[in-house]
């Protein structure tokens, strides 16, 4: 989501920056900055605290029944003797190490008790009291350093530029492919919404990811991909520019809204642009004219599941092979820059540095239960079978 994106529906066409432009960035330059990275569920700070505290007290606890049990061994200064008001009295002021000396450990036994059990105690008395502030002046050094190391290890990764249902949709798509969520940076100016992909395990850069300091953050340099996901057409060509410029080799995909801003973003920098509102229109026009048909696309763009388009190199046993002796249903064939269809006399025969485009059954990941009838721990299905007016 770009800053200050709303959907409401409107029809927007893009424009050359110019004042109106030049002011609202000026405005999201306010956003702060900074990155979130995951961290384990921990309790809330009230319980944290309460937890330290009734800690504090077993402790008091403890060491005023020890007193009480060898009062015997105690001289009070005021009347000689030690009821339980002064076991209370005597294990508040040692545990706090203040100490007035109006009720003293006078015996043996009692002072070999304070040595093995007392001051012990004095010790753990304090480590929880402090044990809050201590926390608190470290968190930041932690968190410093778990920053440093995940800067220093991230290469190669995504970065994904809204956590909207377009950004959602396309990590989920990623992840059904084995991509790891470590390797997946989010960017977006809300921050409740990069706390909700901490929650999922996603590291976040609050920010406006048209300045390329929030880019730099996301470690925008080192990536393989960039993904732009935001609400606003302008947004997106904005942060195509500032991707391009930071990363001339990274793949860069971007979704618009309205298909004449298409031309736009591919001069900013995307290799490939999808048009969300007319792809969703020509699915919609296509479920209407045949139901299934819909179904079956649907199927193929959700990964994972059913049947998946899949896209790999081409194999030394189909090198020289037509597209239609392949094992798999080969839908298109890449060569070089050129995409030729199945049906393209060009496409045939396979070259070793071809990669095909082809429509295989979904495996599932392992663990997700049953995939056959060998039940949980079974093969994996096989590929789909090559209907037969598409052999040879």
């Amino acid at each position: 989501m770009g800053p200050g994106d709303a959907v409401d529906g409107r029809v927007f066409h893009v424009k050359l920056p110019g004042h109106d432009a030049m002011a609202r960035r000026a405005d999201e330059h306010v956003v702060p900055t900074r990155v979130m990275l995951p961290r384990r569920v921990v309790d809330g700070p009230a319980r944290q605290v309460g937890k330290r505290l009734l800690m504090a007290l077993l402790v008091l606890a403890a060491t005023v029944l020890i007193v009480w049990l060898d009062r015997a061994g105690y001289n009070d200064n005021a009347d000689g003797k030690v009821d339980l008001l002064d076991a209370v009295y005597y294990a508040t002021v040692t545990l706090s190490t203040t100490g007035y000396g109006d009720i003293t450990p006078y015996s043996d036994g009692a002072r070999l008790i304070n040595v093995v059990l007392v001051t012990p105690l004095r010790v753990m008395f304090l480590i929880i009291l402090v044990g809050t502030t201590l926390e608190v002046l470290t968190e930041r050094t932690r968190e410093d350093f778990r920053l440093k190391r995940w800067r220093s290890n991230l290469r190669d990764h995504t970065v994904v530029v809204g956590f909207g249902t377009k950004g959602r949709s396309a990590i989920q798509t990623l992840c059904a492919t084995g991509l790891a969520k470590e390797q997946i940076v989010i960017v977006d100016p809300a921050s409740k919404v990069i706390e909700a992909a901490n929650a999922e395990g996603f590291t976040g850069v609050v920010g406006d990811a048209t300045r390329s300091d929030v880019l730099l953050r996301a470690e925008l340099q080192k990536a393989r991909q960039v993904i732009i996901a935001t609400q606003r057409d302008d947004t997106a060509v904005l942060v195509a520019l500032t991707a391009r410029q930071l990363n001339r080799g990274a793949k860069i995909v971007a979704a618009v809204r309205e298909e004449e801003n298409a031309p736009l973003l591919r001069q900013s920098g995307a290799d490939a642009v999808i048009t969300s509102a007319s792809a969703a229109g020509r699915l919609l026009g296509l479920s209407v004219l045949s139901p299934s048909a819909g179904t079956v696309m649907e199927d193929l763009i959700q990964q994972g599941s059913g049947l998946d388009l899949v896209e790999r190199p081409v194999i030394k046993a189909e090198v020289g092979k037509s597209v239609r002796e392949t094992e798999d249903l080969v839908v298109s064939v890449l060569r070089g820059h050129r995409l030729l269809g199945y049906d393209d006399p060009a496409a045939s025969p396979l070259q070793l540095t071809d990669r095909v485009i082809t429509i295989v059954r979904a495996t599932p990941p392992p663990g997700s239960g049953p995939s056959g009838p060998s039940g949980p721990s079974g093969p994996s299905l096989p590929h789909l079978p090559m209907p037969p007016h598409h052999r040879p």
